[in-house]
């Protein structure tokens, strides 16, 4: 009988600890960003949030299930998909994925690619660095006589998601043979989980490129490549060409803010942008974990837009911090 009591007595506070908590999981991309969310929120709160970066898919999964409080992900829901699984979607944080290499003596922004040679790499069509198509687009810079490893997220990923969208814009043959997704079958090179292993993997192995978010690229001190965006220019990334890219997104809370920037026009965009969506239940078993993650999300997107900034990433716009607030006051009853 004691052994039961103690049980019970276990199993009522695990309920009331997850009734009081905060949980998240999903995208890797936003892990950085969200971690000093969570620590700054704490600091001068109290209230624990708790969130795991185990992928967007994996995040897409625990929020369908109803095991976390939310979801994050960089591949937006569509509306018929939310309304299905009774899922409300908000933007958070906008950023950007980086092609991430390993090459000695090459500097971050040292070297140019368009999107049809990134394409042709990770098809398998260029497979030494020292071929004349990548040449062609670095004059001055002589590339080594060495394989190409293509490395590429094993988990389920918002950030190959906006890789593989951006890719399939801007080659017929990857659209055609490859396409779009959280999780594609790639034609080559190893795969690593999150953008933590993806990091790990390029720094490790001499010869490698990888897709990262910028934030990782920069606290792996791990060079990156300047992209050929649609206009024509070989655009540095960060928190302005992030900011370029989704200038003219209207962004519409009536179909749950969807909404996809790869490929954005103008000359200062970064071409592979993507923003960080949260999804959450519409009518949660647990209100009060509803209510304290708005409370959360409602502090990060004013007193803790300064955090993005540090991180790189870029804040909502104010107008659109006001369409996602009163997203919430129609949604969440």
């Amino acid at each position: 009988m004691g052994r039961l009591i103690a049980a019970l007595v276990l199993m009522l506070a695990a309920v009331s600890a997850f009734a009081g908590d905060v949980t998240g999981a999903g995208s890797t991309f936003v892990f950085p960003l969200m971690s000093k969310w969570a620590a700054t929120y704490y600091a001068r709160t109290g209230q624990q949030v708790d969130y795991q970066p185990i992928g967007s898919g994996n995040g897409i999964r625990q929020i369908k299930a109803a095991n976390v409080t939310f979801g994050a992900t960089d591949m937006p829901l569509k509306p018929e998909e939310l309304e299905r699984a009774g899922l409300a979607q908000f933007p958070i944080a906008i950023g950007g994925v980086v092609p991430v290499i390993n090459l000695q003596g090459i500097a971050p922004g040292q070297i140019r690619m368009t999107g049809a040679l990134l394409a042709r790499i990770y098809l398998g069509q260029i497979e030494n660095w020292n071929d004349p198509a990548i040449a062609a687009v670095n004059p001055g810079i002589t590339f080594p006589d060495q394989k190409i490893t293509v490395v590429h997220r094993s988990d389920g990923s918002g950030t190959t998601f906006n890789w593989t969208n951006y890719l399939s814009t801007v080659s017929p043959d990857w659209k055609d043979a490859v396409g779009a997704g959280t999780s594609v079958h790639w034609p080559r090179g190893p795969g690593a989980s999150g953008n933590e292993g993806v990091s790990l993997y390029i720094r490790n192995v001499r010869g490698a490129i990888g897709y990262v978010e910028l934030s990782y690229a920069l606290q792996r001190r791990l060079p990156y490549a300047l992209v050929q965006n649609r206009d024509g220019v070989y655009v540095q990334p960060s928190r302005e060409s992030f900011s370029a890219a989704v200038t003219a997104v209207q962004w519409d809370p009536r179909f749950d803010f969807y909404q996809v920037q790869t490929n954005a026009p103008g000359p200062n965009a970064w071409p592979i942008t993507g923003t960080v969506f949260v999804l959450m239940q519409r009518s949660a078993a647990h209100p009060s974990s509803t209510k304290d993650a708005l409370a959360f999300f409602r502090w990060a997107l004013s007193e803790g837009q300064a955090d993005a900034s540090t991180e790189h990433y870029v804040a909502l716009p104010p107008e659109l911090v006001k369409q996602v607030v009163g997203y919430w006051a129609d949604t969440f009853k």
